[in-house]
């Protein structure tokens, strides 16, 4: 016997118990979506929004072309922000170039960082809504408020990488040479980044009816992921070597002392570099007007002494015009806590607060005596005095007599970097490690007797620092704080470099990102694999979810082919066989028209 109409009808309505509970779930996913549209667009209310059928246009033609700003505007953030926080080795250079053309110090490269990072992270954020929007099937609407903060960003990102480009262009090579370090984990984030963007991907091409769309989405997904797939092939890193052929660790020549810990090229500061264990003191000699050398960076004594309070009308003279009895009324300590350069005032204990407020000018012979005392090399820039000073032709003389006479200082332990008068002073002193700031031919630097480079470190190769360790020549650069850049001159077989960080360096026990080849091939493999096995389970449970397959069959559907087209017709049904018209008419799976839970629920009734 065959079911009677009743129960055929009642068999129908069950059905639309199961239509509720699907409706009421999408519903339910409402607030996330006006979240979303109401952070993104400001459109809070459901009734503000439009939803995009499969295979068509996220959003209008201006929308599209403020998408497409977003992206670009995300981007060249993303390089703005690399760029200044790989740079952050030479922050202080930096700061120490504005306070010259602004006359003041300000840490503006921390500065820049905070903006450059927030700025990031709001268009991270509006394109990040943006993903979610598109695959929930709304129709992008950006507002336009936010329309002017991503010009801003735009206009922030652009104005910055072109000025720093002008004004500091040698600062790409770190950038160039942070990639020998990050490529790999910038490889892992990639591909973390194309896993996580693989859903709305998937999501929008298992929702397309139409070949074309999905051709193009599939091929440019599949051409950026096989581009960092195979992006390891090109990679280099002189980290990634057998734990035998590492070198020994560079010893640490404390850049004016230990800038970080006390005011540069001070008593304190070189005794806090001894006391953490510095190999070697790096400092800069002048000569005063009497002949006496002293520390001194700077031409002028205004960023590092009261010489404003002290000598008012002569603050902007060179610090070579000086008499030595005048030099030494100066205090060479307050500054450090008026400008904090490096940010770390706040290490020091108040008794080493009170000690770094009464610092003085260091005399040269002191700072000889001191390095003797600790039985520790020497390196300093010795300047030319200026015009019209009684000691322009006679300094070497001069500096030449403090080092032999006035210090009890081992000559082997001086690195003499001045390249005046050099055969002279070797055949005075041929004790002296003669030492050459610049590169030059091998056989160049043996005529010269020179034993030691010491150059920035952007100009150093892993090639040329074995080439000239071959000719028994070793290499010191300058200025290398971050523990990465360290690492990386470890790996390249570098003797030496002089640092601002003596306290971080000395602790580091092996260089940073250090792996064996194997352990490289093993990470870039698994990633790949892993990956690749995520992204085809993503794709796959789409495009089972969207057709209906029974697996997923609990899940919410768009496609026409799919379950809300079969309610549809059930529903139709369900009409026909009671005799009336069904007034819950569903016109698209993918409209906003569907019926409201209450009218549902009614018919369940």
């Amino acid at each position: 016997m065959g079911r009677s109409p009743t129960t055929f009808t009642k068999l129908k309505l069950g059905q639309l118990k199961v239509v509720r509970r699907r409706l009421l779930q999408r519903y339910e996913h409402q607030p996330f979506i006006s979240c979303l549209a109401g952070i993104y667009g400001c459109q809070w209310r459901r009734y503000q929004r439009a939803r995009a059928m499969p295979g068509e246009c996220c959003c209008l033609k201006w929308e599209c072309v403020c998408f497409a700003v977003l992206l670009i505007t995300f981007c060249l953030s993303l390089v703005f922000v690399y760029y200044w926080s790989e740079v952050r080795n030479d922050y202080n250079d930096f700061d120490w170039n504005s306070y010259e053309s602004l006359g003041y110090w300000y840490p503006w490269s921390v500065v820049l960082l905070a903006i450059a990072a927030t700025l990031f992270a709001y268009v991270a954020l509006l394109l990040v809504l943006a993903v979610c929007l598109i695959s929930e099937g709304q129709q992008l609407y950006l507002h336009w408020s936010h329309k002017i903060g991503v010009l801003v960003v735009l206009a922030f990102s652009l104005a910055g990488l072109v000025v720093l480009s002008q004004m500091w262009i040698e600062e790409w090579s770190i950038v160039r040479l942070s990639f020998q370090v990050t490529a790999p984990y910038l490889h892992i984030g990639a591909i973390a980044a194309m896993v996580a963007l693989s859903w709305p991907v998937a999501q929008q091409f298992a929702r397309m009816n139409k070949g074309v769309p999905q051709g193009v989405i599939l091929v440019l997904y599949l051409g950026v992921l096989l581009f960092l797939y195979l992006v390891p092939l090109g990679m280099y890193s002189p980290c990634i070597m057998e734990p035998k052929d590492l070198g020994p660790k560079p010893s640490l020549f404390g850049h004016r002392g230990a800038p970080m810990l006390a005011p540069e090229n001070t008593k304190m500061s070189f005794e806090k570099l001894i006391e953490y264990g510095g190999d070697g003191l790096e400092t800069d000699v002048t000569l005063s007007y009497d002949g006496i050398p002293f520390l001194m960076h700077d031409d002028t004594l205004e960023r590092t002494t009261n010489i404003k309070e002290i000598f008012p009308n002569r603050s902007n003279w060179n610090a070579a015009f000086f008499y030595w009895h005048e030099l030494e009324q100066l205090n060479n300590g307050k500054w450090f806590f008026r400008d904090n350069p490096f940010g770390t005032k706040s290490l020091l204990s108040n008794e080493n607060h009170d000690d770094a407020m009464n610092q003085s000018i260091f005399k040269f012979s002191d700072f000889l005596k001191l390095a003797a005392n600790a039985n520790k090399p020497v390196i300093f820039d010795l300047y030319t005095p200026p015009k019209k000073h009684p000691y322009k032709e006679a300094y070497i003389n001069r500096t030449l007599d403090v080092i032999l006479n006035e210090s009890d200082i081992d000559p082997s332990l001086v690195l003499w970097l001045s390249g005046t008068k050099r055969s002279e002073v070797y055949e005075r002193v041929p004790e002296f490690q003669q030492t050459r700031g610049s590169l030059a031919p091998i056989q160049d630097l043996q005529e010269e007797h020179i034993v030691k480079l010491n150059i920035p470190y952007r100009l150093a190769t892993r090639e040329d620092t074995r080439k000239y360790s071959d000719a028994n020549i070793t290499t010191n650069l300058y200025v290398v704080s971050e523990p990465w850049l360290f690492s990386l001159a470890w790996c390249s077989g570098v003797q030496s470099v002089t640092t601002n960080a003596v306290h971080i360096l000395k602790d580091l026990k092996t260089p940073f990102f250090f792996m064996t080849p194997q352990q490289y091939r093993l990470m870039w493999i698994l990633t790949d694999v892993v990956s690749a096995l995520l992204i085809l389970a993503v794709f796959a449970f789409h495009w089972w979810r969207e057709r209906g397959f029974p697996c997923c069959s609990n899940s919410i559907q768009t496609s026409e082919n799919g379950p809300y087209s079969k309610f549809r017709t059930e529903l139709n049904d369900v009409s026909s066989v009671s005799g009336e018209t069904n007034p819950y008419h569903i016109s698209s799976p993918t409209s906003d028209d569907l019926p409201t839970i209450c009218e549902v629920s009614e018919c369940t009734e």
